[in-house]
Parts: structure tokens; sequence; C-alpha cells
């Protein structure tokens, strides 16, 4: 495992170096071209080691490590006048949240044999074309759109000469409560699993009683709270709300969607799981709703109960027999990170 690591270890380092490369032999001159040359050409060079070492995983951590040099780079090029405590605030996010998002992916790796089940099923489906389809689609897609959601960045560490105001502070609690979101049902779902539950078995406590993908609800709540920081530093920047929107809908339309039909042909339980509980946004459950509603119900039209005993009242009352086998049910996602 050590040595599928260090593999790792030498792809980003080779896609740093060949990226620093790219960007200093471009005549692109603006900070926004030079960082998305040096992104795509860090995203070629790791997939050269996905081709070379028959596995797409290689990629997997690109999405949480990116965006890390991607704002130092620009906040070491700022304009004059740029507020250091913003430039503090959302480097110290970003860190945390690549941090934080790569240690989740690499406790969960299963080194070099292993591989996500979304790229198995996609290798089955194209056949002799499954590696063009992976550098459009499983290497420079996701690096395209991580880009685009790094844009808030620029005016919020480069740019962005407004002082730390009211704004930030919301921009602030946006973006760390989604890493806490995040951190959380990802605990919650590591915990989960390592109990070792039945194969159908759903996690539908925590978070994931509210909804049925809170980690990808922290993950796109985090990319729209680096927008409100781009909305404080300079609001002329509004057009990069082209990021946020992006990886929503990726989450929404993609990612999600074959989630879902994996969770439906593995977990029979899932269907019912789906009309009770949200799929992203967390919100009450749907079944206590409607329980509290037939119970009002009930109670509204049934007759008088006769006068107990004396005994009967001074007995304890014994639980019903369906409070006491009813089972908790638990739903589950896989981890596989967002995209």
């Amino acid at each position: 495992m050590r040595r599928d690591f260090t593999w790792i270890l030498i792809a980003y380092a080779a896609g740093l170096i060949v990226g620093l490369i790219a960007a200093a032999s471009s005549d692109w001159q603006h900070p926004i071209a030079l960082a998305f040359a040096a992104d795509v050409a860090a995203t070629i060079a790791v997939f050269a080691f996905s081709l070379a070492f028959g596995n797409s995983s290689f990629y997997d951590p690109y999405w949480s490590v990116a965006p890390i040099p991607i704002a130092l780079y620009w906040a070491f090029s700022a304009a004059p006048g740029v507020s250091r405590a913003r430039q503090a605030v959302v480097i110290g996010l970003v860190g945390l949240w690549g941090a934080r998002l790569t240690y989740n992916w690499a406790r969960g790796w299963g080194g070099l044999h292993h591989e996500d089940w979304r790229y198995v099923d996609l290798r089955r489906q194209t056949g002799a074309g499954y590696w063009p389809v992976s550098f459009v689609g499983l290497h420079m897609m996701p690096t395209l759109q991580v880009f685009l959601g790094c844009l808030s960045l620029y005016p919020a560490v480069a740019t962005g000469t407004r002082p730390f105001g009211a704004f930030d502070w919301i921009a602030l609690l946006v973006t760390g409560g989604a890493i806490w979101i995040e951190a959380r049902a990802d605990m919650q779902l590591v915990r989960f699993r390592r109990a070792k539950p039945p194969a159908d078995a759903i996690l539908a406590s925590g978070l994931w009683a509210l909804s049925r993908h809170p980690n990808y609800f922290g993950e796109m709540s985090f990319w729209w709270g680096l927008y409100l920081f781009a909305l404080a530093a300079a609001p002329s920047y509004w057009w990069t709300i082209i990021g946020p929107v992006a990886i929503t809908l990726l989450f929404r339309f993609a990612s999600l969607p074959l989630i879902e039909t994996r969770m439906l042909q593995r977990r029979p339980g899932f269907a019912a799981h789906q009309q009770r509980v949200s799929m992203v946004i967390p919100w009450f459950s749907r079944r206590g709703r409607q329980t509290f509603r037939s119970r009002s119900d009930a109670a509204r039209s049934a007759t008088p109960p006769a006068r107990a005993s004396r005994r009967s009242r001074l007995a304890p009352p014994r639980p019903s027999a369906a409070r006491r086998t009813r089972p908790e049910s638990r739903a589950g996602t896989f981890p596989s990170g967002p995209g």
C-alpha cells in the first residue's frame, strides 16, 4: 500500500512540474490564463500515469488538491490593496477543505489494484474506446469544472480591495459550515461501514436522516461559499457564478443519478427511502410528517376509550409489538469523493 501511495505522490509531483513548465512557457500573461494552462498540463501528466498503470483512480485526489496551488499562486500575484484578512481566511478554508477531502479519499482508497466502480462500469460500456473517454470525461472534464469553481478565488485573494466586512462573515459561515457538514457526513458514513452492516443496509441516521447525500450537499455549498467571498471582495466579478453553477449541475445531473441508480439496484429498500428523505438539501423526513398527520387524523376520529379499571390504570404501559420489533432503517452512499 505504501508503494501505491508513493506512485500517487510521484504522479502529482510530475503534474506540478509539468504545470509549472507549461505556465512558464506560455505566451499568456493574465494569472487566470496561466493557472488554466498549468491546470490542463498537470491533468495531462496525471492522465499519463492513469494510462501507464491502467487505473483512472490516479486522478481521484486531483479534485481536492488542485485548488490549493491555484489559490496560493493567485494570492502571491495579488494586486496592491487586497484585503489580507480575506486572503488569509479564504486560503485557510481552501487548505482545510482540500486536506480533509484528500485525507477522506486516502483512508478509503484500496490501492492501485482497486478502481472506482463508476470507472469499472464505464470501461465495460465503452470497451476499446475507454481511454479516450477516460481522458475527456474522467480527467479533463472534472478539471475544467473545478477550475470554473476556482474562478471565485481570484477576486477573493488577488484583486478584491474591499475591506473584510459583514458579507465576508456570511461567506465564512456558509463555507465553514459546508466543510463541517461534509466532514460530519463522511465520518458518519465511515462509522456505518466499519460496523459492517448487511449488504442491503441503508444509513438513515444523523445527517443521513435529513438528506440522502449530505456529503454532496456540503461539497456544493463549499463552492457557493467561495462565490460569496468573490462578491464580498469585488461585486464586478459576479460572473464567476458560472463555477458553483457548473459544479452543482455536475453533481445533480451526473454524479448523483449514477449513485441513485446503483443504490436502487443493490438495496431493495432504497426506493422507499427516496420517498422519505430529501435527495440533497437536508430536510425533515417526509415519512415523519405523514405519520404526524395520520395520528392527528386518527385522534380526531377516534371514539373515547372505555373507563379503565383501577388495576389497568396503575399498571405501566406495555410497548406495542410494532414499536418493539420495528428496525431502524439505514442508508448510505459510496463516499468516492465528489465527481
